[in-house]
């Protein structure tokens, strides 16, 4: 299968005055043609960061660097801010955590829709508002046309979310990234959410989807991939992960999971808190809260070694099958 999407040691750093944090440290992954990526991992593990820093999408600030870094054989390091913004919402676009910080409350959504459209695409508004409607067809919208003439604070969160996700397949994206896109809705409205996603991926080359939720990447990815501390702890086939899960990191996820078939059962979870990226701990970041941690684990990083086709694992106990 052609990939779509190579990444390999991609890092990200900021430099501040209390030292520089590592946000996202090595990491590599790939995403082919047709399918769909989930990252997973606690808040602070460098999800967003990383889809970010795939976008160049980051503070002037920041240090952005990579082995590899490209969509469709395009060099994304090389790319100025001009060429950037030609690249986003045409190649690569993004659905945000919060709709409503990038929907502009002054303009109707066809205003915003149709502005997007002709930009990428130069055509005229008439046709552009066209794609604008078909698209809030496409992401079920009740009555399409009154939501085009409406503002922002006229439309439920539930809408907004909705109008993002068309305005991000407008201009049929090369990948799409969705970033926590059910966290601001209530549950009723994260399930519709979670269907459509899943309903559109083939309307895109490929799709990223950023959640702490892994129930959520079982119903929509091929892939995950488990973040931690900005490090890549284990990633590959959906199925081999969430059945065989080699990391401990990945283990204790999946072990604190609610489940209704044992409401008798205590909730399991992971003791301890994620490490600062300024000054993570030496050799595996996990290592302080490994339940299985041994003295080389926490003096040698553990490299990303294949443990089965396509199931990578950064763990000293990978060449033993995954610590038990």
């Amino acid at each position: 299968m052609e990939q779509l999407l190579q990444v390999e040691n991609l890092k990200t750093y900021f430099k501040l005055i209390d030292g520089t944090v590592k946000a996202v440290d090595g990491v590599s992954f790939s995403v082919n043609h047709g399918e769909a990526l989930g990252i997973a991992g606690e808040t602070g593990s460098g999800k967003s960061v990383t889809v970010k820093s795939i976008m160049r999408n980051m503070p002037s600030y920041a240090e952005i660097t990579a082995d590899k870094l490209t969509l469709e054989g395009i060099d994304l390091l090389k790319l100025s801010n001009k060429e950037l913004q030609d690249i986003w919402g045409k190649k690569i676009a993004m659905i945000f955590q919060n709709p409503t910080s990038f929907i502009n409350p002054l303009f109707t959504i066809e205003k915003q829709m149709t502005d997007v459209i002709c930009f990428h695409e130069k055509i005229k508004k008439a046709e552009a508002v066209k794609i604008a409607r078909n698209m809030l067809v496409l992401v079920g919208m009740p009555d399409p046309d009154a939501v085009l003439k409406s503002y922002p604070f006229q439309l439920s969160g539930g809408m907004i979310q909705r109008i993002m996700i068309a305005l991000s397949l407008s201009c049929n994206p090369s990948l799409l990234i969705a970033d926590e896109p059910t966290t601001a809705l209530d549950v009723t409205i994260q399930a519709q959410i979670i269907k459509l996603l899943g309903d559109i991926k083939t309307h895109t080359s490929g799709l990223i989807l950023i959640t702490h939720n892994l129930a959520i990447i079982t119903e929509i990815c091929d892939k995950v991939a488990i973040m931690y501390a900005g490090k890549m702890m284990e990633w590959g086939g959906v199925n081999q992960v969430m059945k065989e899960p080699a990391h401990p990191y990945t283990q204790g996820l999946l072990a604190a999971i609610p489940r209704l078939s044992n409401e008798s059962k205590k909730l399991e979870f992971i003791p301890g808190n994620i490490p600062s990226t300024v000054d993570p701990p030496k050799g595996c970041r996990f290592s302080p809260r490994c339940p299985y941690a041994k003295p080389v684990c926490t003096q040698e990083e553990p490299p990303m070694v294949e443990i089965a086709p396509s199931h990578f694992v950064a763990c000293h106990c990978a060449g033993e099958g995954g610590c038990r």
